[in-house]
């Protein structure tokens, strides 16, 4: 009886683990459940008979390494720094493994030892990292088997909140980890754009932004991801002049966001430790120039060209222009910042989320006539527990798990999802569960003499 161990029973695990405990019966299977709260481990295996809730201190290694002895596969699904621990086990033990977190350079070098074993391991199988892979592979493999030369490559993705649910001025709240929606973009992003290098610097960011527009979602703003270049290798596309990977915001958020950015409030490199009482009103005005006269927001409007009145009151509705004594005091600014935020834009009982993504592709056929080929998807969440973010991670790694352990992918050693042995049966079965990416392609005018 195949044994799978899920380590991990967050809310980015709820369909992941439903799904999987629907193959258990009919495929002779025993799920392992571990979580560091073993109550929350219990309510979401819900009685199912042949899978067990199992509580774990990752840091405990004699708990954790008797527990992948227990399995076949192992799924993590920890924080992506916590990865290599839980793998070194799995590649100790000679046990399978998948995450939907970015392939790190520490499993890069166990990479013969993986093969070696005759083990597979598959990371990048969630939602951005993986039905990014998955999708734009398809249409990669397909533009190639037509004879057509991809000449532009773009790709979006970002994880809102549905237009039909209450908004707030910000028309923005965490759908995943807040940590890393403030800690975005830091870094240089780079790109290739018709054959020149683009490098954008974190403080110019959010000011090169582009508008995408995505059939029965609405239209966006897009900036740079920090390193699309890597993905010229990872796609097969070396020579193409044109590749951009973006994250999707709504319309004017890049802008506002930006008043964070200039400030240097998302900075974290230091740690403030302010004294007792201290306001949000006082903890803004730590980021603005001394005047004896003028007030935060006339040094505000001041300081930044592009701010206003509008900016004001969304910055003025988080409570940063308050006098209200800060609950935290201590942190980096963009711990604290974080902490302000988690509050206000926490999804509240009447919200759904959703995921949004497009691939932009430029085609040139042999005689020379160029297409556009676009595939958007949209997925809305359920509730609040059943976010369109979980669902999007979750069942592809899922889906790749049943997949492996039916003999319908026969490979080993370790991968992302590029190939057609992968990205074929997962997007044949996501799209029975609902996540369908819609493809269109246009002949596009020839370009003025």
């Amino acid at each position: 009886m195949p044994t799978i161990l899920i380590i991990g029973a967050g809310k980015s695990s709820t369909y992941l683990i439903q799904y999987l405990l629907d193959t258990l019966q009919p495929k002779s299977r025993k799920l392992l459940l571990a979580d560091l709260n073993l109550e929350t481990a219990r309510e979401k295996l819900a009685g199912y008979a042949d899978a067990e809730a199992v509580a774990l201190d990752l840091q405990d290694a004699s708990a954790r390494k008797q527990l992948i002895q227990r399995a076949d596969v192992v799924i993590s699904m920890l924080p992506a720094a916590m990865h290599p621990l839980v793998a070194k086990d799995c590649l100790a033990f000679g046990r399978h493994f998948f995450t939907a977190s970015y392939e790190s350079a520490e499993m890069r070098e166990w990479k013969s030892t993986i093969e070696e074993k005759k083990l597979f391991w598959l990371n990048e199988m969630g939602l951005d990292p993986g039905l990014d892979h998955l999708s734009a592979m398809k249409i990669i493999d397909e533009a190639r088997a037509e004879g057509n030369e991809i000449i532009g490559f773009k790709s979006f993705c970002g994880g809102l909140i549905c237009p039909e649910s209450p908004q707030n001025p910000w028309k923005y709240k965490f759908t995943w980890n807040p940590r890393n929606v403030v800690l975005a973009g830091q870094g240089t992003s780079r790109f290739i754009r018709n054959g020149r290098l683009k490098y954008v610097p974190y403080h110019m960011l959010f000011r090169r932004t582009e508008p995408v527009h995505i059939p029965g979602a609405g239209d966006f703003e897009a900036y740079p991801n920090r390193d699309s270049l890597s993905y010229r290798k990872v796609y097969g596309l070396e020579n193409i002049p044109t590749l951009l990977r973006g994250t999707l915001r709504n319309k004017g958020f890049c802008r506002s966001w930006d008043f964070f950015v200039q400030l240097g409030m998302t900075d974290d490199s230091f740690i403030m430790d302010l004294p007792e009482d201290f306001t949000y009103r006082q903890f803004t005005n730590t980021f603005l120039p001394f005047h004896a006269t003028k007030t935060v927001e006339e040094k505000i409007l001041e300081l930044l060209p592009f701010a206003d009145e509008a900016l004001l009151e969304q910055v003025r509705w988080l409570g940063l222009l308050a006098h209200t004594p800060m609950k935290q005091r201590k942190g980096s600014p963009a711990m604290l910042l974080q902490g302000v935020l988690e509050e206000k834009w926490a999804l509240g009982l009447d919200d759904k989320d959703m995921i949004v993504m497009q691939h932009q592709f430029i085609l040139q056929r042999p005689d020379g006539t160029r297409l556009e080929r676009l595939s958007n998807l949209v997925v809305k969440g359920e509730t609040q527990e059943r976010t369109a973010m979980a669902k999007t991670v979750g069942l592809p790694l899922a889906i790749a798990v049943d997949l492996f352990l039916d003999g319908k992918i026969p490979l080993i050693g370790l991968h992302i999802p590029v190939q057609k042995e992968i990205y074929l049966p997962v997007l044949e079965k996501i799209a029975q569960a609902g996540i369908t990416f819609q493809e269109t392609t246009r002949l596009l005018e020839p370009a003025a003499p």
